[in-house]
């Protein structure tokens, strides 16, 4: 009886076995004892199933869809005037007329700067006087000509001479004309550099217009996204400084290059109309709506990505995994577009990638299985 009792204490707990003891007899003890072998032999066939099971991996897999793109993004910019004159002097002189300060409208035309130009006038006057006698002695000799008394040599170096004078005189009522600087469209001086009296030098920096009507901000967008924008497309700014509200814009221009280091282009967008209280300098944000026609989506978890580039895991019919190589598009809140990859209802692992790799076999227990 001890090797009956010995299997008894391998498959029961020892109190059940101690509390058989008390209980039964030898006899009964044996019939015990047949029962507990015949029931501990039965779940022997169950474990080949169960170790199948194990071997499977557990992931969870969503199918390659077609969808519309719709995307905001924001970006953030600094407000300035897309029109802006900086006022040089093209003339060396002293200041005489100076009427306007930092903040002043100004007309179209409107004199802005005057220069002393007496000298100027003065050597005008010299030049006339020398035309004119340039014209005289000119008519002089036409008149000796019918005569034979001067010949073609002379009646040419007068002509010329008369010619020089006229075009020194038109040069210096030119420069005489750059002592009135004037306003080349109407808007609002933005900087006063020099003052009344001072003497400045030619291509001085004096004065600074802006139209204040003219404002636009530029962002950095992703090459991404470039293709996806059109001149004229609506899109949304906030200004910080005028509270919440967003203003209506549009795309004014797309630069035509694209930053070799960032991968970003540059995207110009005009306030319209200006709101009030607006100006050049101010921090803004720029809301741009993406929509797209209908592409290959997959959803952000399902990329993976090690040093042979980007990948999915696509699982075929006979429930094992593969890897599939891809190039990934727009990055939004749907998914990411897939440019090149597995088609349109391919299942592709969203979860479940810890030791995964290609040929296992797995089971798809969330998702699209």
């Amino acid at each position: 009886m001890g090797g009956a009792e010995k299997a008894i204490d391998d498959c029961q707990p020892a109190s059940a076995v101690a509390a058989a003891r008390r209980r039964w007899p030898a006899r009964g003890l044996l019939v015990l004892l047949l029962a507990i072998l015949g029931g501990c032999g039965q779940g022997e066939p169950a474990a080949p199933a169960a170790a199948v099971r194990t071997s499977l991996r557990l992931v969870e897999a969503l199918p390659v869809r077609s969808e519309v793109l719709v995307a905001e993004s924001s970006h953030s910019g600094t407000l300035r005037a897309r029109r802006t004159a900086r006022i040089y002097a093209q003339l060396a002189g002293r200041v005489i007329a100076l009427p306007y300060y930092e903040g002043d409208r100004v007309e179209t035309a409107a004199s802005l700067v005057r220069i002393d130009e007496a000298l100027l006038r003065a050597e005008l006057d010299k030049r006339a006087a020398l035309s004119r006698q340039s014209q005289l002695d000119l008519e002089r000799l036409m008149r000796l000509v019918d005569r034979r008394l001067v010949t073609e040599e002379d009646l040419a170096r007068a002509r010329t001479e008369l010619e020089v004078a006229r075009a020194e005189e038109r040069a210096l009522r030119t420069r005489i004309a750059f002592a009135d600087i004037r306003a080349p469209f109407a808007g609002v001086v933005s900087e006063r550099l020099v003052e009344l009296g001072d003497v400045v030098s030619e291509n001085q920096h004096l004065l600074t217009v802006v139209d204040p009507e003219s404002l636009v901000t530029e962002v950095a967008v992703s090459e991404l996204v470039l293709p996806h924008l059109q001149v004229g497309v609506g899109v949304g700014v906030r200004i910080d400084a005028l509270g919440s509200r967003v203003y209506t814009g549009h795309i004014a221009r797309i630069h035509p290059t694209v930053d070799p280091l960032t991968r970003r282009g540059v995207v110009e967008v005009a306030l319209a109309p200006v709101p009030e209280g607006a100006r050049a300098g101010q921090f803004c944000r720029v809301t741009l709506r993406l929509e797209t026609g209908p592409r290959r989506v997959v959803p952000i978890e399902a990329v993976q990505r090690d040093r042979d580039g980007e990948y999915v895991f696509v699982v075929d019919g006979e429930h094992s995994v593969h890897r599939h190589g891809v190039r990934t598009g727009l990055r939004l809140e749907q998914g990411v577009e897939l440019l090149e990859g597995p088609v349109e209802g391919a299942l592709v692992v969203v979860k479940g990638f810890m030791g995964l790799a290609d040929g296992h076999q797995v089971e798809v227990v969330g998702g699209a299985g």
